[in-house]
């Protein structure tokens, strides 16, 4: 019997810092990191659509960031989008488990070996609102230029163009902002680049109350440039972080240009204690997974379409409408030219000291990270008078390639997360019966 164990990477993080593609910036003496944040990037052509996720749990009047972007954005082209719809993206996509049952042993004249069976199982302060008469006037005497002012959903948005980072930084800070440490350094590179800077902030006005999440902030522009800005986001970090990028395509696969991604482990035979500890497992399997200097691991690549298993339903089109994908014609429950990449960053300061750069690809392999559990079977073994000595060393021989199944199980186990094996073997015999400790 087979069973899809929903899994969501989110949940597992726990309280490492997460990396975002731009930063916080807090009232004054607040501190804001970036947790759980996740980056929905649909690209066509030159048209880049990046929806911005974040499951920031402070008080909304304490809530801002700072994006660069290449070019001054019109407000048609920032959105809210509803955080059910980058969950069910990010449910779909996230790694999963898939557990099997073994079915008592045929031993008979047509025994050929231990079975298994398939059987689906549902299982910053920010400034002040409004503009302010001298706020162009104080921008510019800084150098720093105030492109935009939109209103979007719960947010108050400004584009700002500067000629150099201190200047920038000065601005913000007068306004209210406070940057983190570090800031105008990395800034100022942007500023090099010609970046623009879209700062969000919430309006209490237009947001509930009470602690509702966060909507999502949506962007869309052309750029011969696909690119993701990372560099920010280490401002707000506390040690190593991770970005979880989700990535959507007409045509494959997207990859790294500049940056190797290595495949996470998968399709590999776990014990079956690791259901109930698939968080710690998780850490601990990916933290050896990831390069150790830095780097992107790839964990999932697929037609949306279809899955096996699926973790969580295909997004519809009116979903995949939502995350900024073009020509669909209605709500389609199949979009199945749709190829999702989930990539998974994970660096410290000092480490992946360039945006990540991406291309598509022509290369729609599936690619899913998968592991397994395969549960010996309980029930009572016949050894009774009436058995013949043929049956009896049958299940002699079920029991003993069962046992060896367990150890090696341990084994994988212990590889691929450098928990003790002695540990391992202990939890592998108290949840296992007796039979085959």
């Amino acid at each position: 019997m087979v069973r899809t164990i929903l899994t969501v990477v989110l949940a597992v993080w726990g309280v490492t810092a997460q990396a975002f593609c731009g930063f916080y910036v807090a009232k004054a003496d607040g501190d804001l990191f970036n947790e759980g944040s996740r980056v929905v990037y649909f690209r066509e052509g030159t048209l880049s659509v990046i929806t911005m996720a974040s499951d920031y749990k402070g008080a909304a009047e304490d809530f801002a960031m700072i994006v660069p972007t290449p070019v001054v954005l019109p407000r048609p082209s920032i959105q809210t989008v509803d955080p059910k719809t980058v969950q069910h993206l990010d449910d779909y996509s996230a790694p999963r488990l898939v557990e099997y049952f073994d079915r008592e042993p045929l031993c008979n004249d047509d025994y050929e070996g231990a079975q298994w069976v398939e059987e689906p199982v549902v299982v910053v302060e920010a400034a002040p609102r409004g503009a302010q008469p001298t706020q162009r006037q104080r921008a510019r005497s800084l150098g720093v230029s105030i492109e935009a002012k939109y209103a979007v959903g719960s947010y108050d948005i400004l584009i700002l163009g500067a000629k150099e980072s201190d200047g920038l930084a000065t601005f913000l800070t007068q306004e209210g902002y406070k940057l983190p440490d570090g800031a105008a350094a990395v800034l100022g590179q942007y500023i090099k680049g010609g970046m623009k800077f879209f700062v969000a902030r919430v309006n209490l006005k237009r947001h509930a109350d009470g602690p509702q999440e966060l909507q999502p902030l949506q962007i869309r522009f052309k750029s011969k440039d696909f690119m993701l800005p990372i560099q920010l986001g280490k401002v707000n970090g506390d040690g190593p972080q991770d970005v979880l990028m989700l990535m959507l395509s007409r045509k494959g696969r997207i990859e790294p240009t500049n940056y190797k991604a290595v495949e996470l482990p998968t399709n590999l035979t776990i014990p079956g204690f690791v259901e109930k500890n698939f968080g710690a497992f998780y850490k601990a399997m990916f933290a050896r997974a990831a390069p150790q200097g830095g780097g992107i691991v790839l964990e999932y690549a697929w037609d949306m379409g279809w899955c096996d298993p699926c973790a969580a339903d295909p997004l519809n089109g009116k979903e995949l409408r939502e995350l900024g994908v073009t020509r669909l014609k209605g709500n389609e429950e199949m979009v199945e030219e749709m190829y999702v990449t989930r990539l998974h960053a994970r660096y410290q300061q000092g480490q992946m000291k360039q945006d990540i750069a991406f291309r598509e690809t022509s290369n729609r392999e599936n690619f899913q990270g998968r592991f397994v559990i395969q549960r010996p079977f309980v029930g009572k073994f016949d050894l009774g008078d009436s058995v013949s000595a043929k049956e009896k060393a049958c299940i002699a021989d079920f029991i003993g390639d069962t046992r060896k199944r367990l150890r090696d199980e341990g084994k994988t186990l212990a590889k691929l997360t450098g928990w003790k094996q002695s540990q391992i073997d202990a939890r592998i015999s108290q949840t296992v019966p007796k039979a085959y400790r």
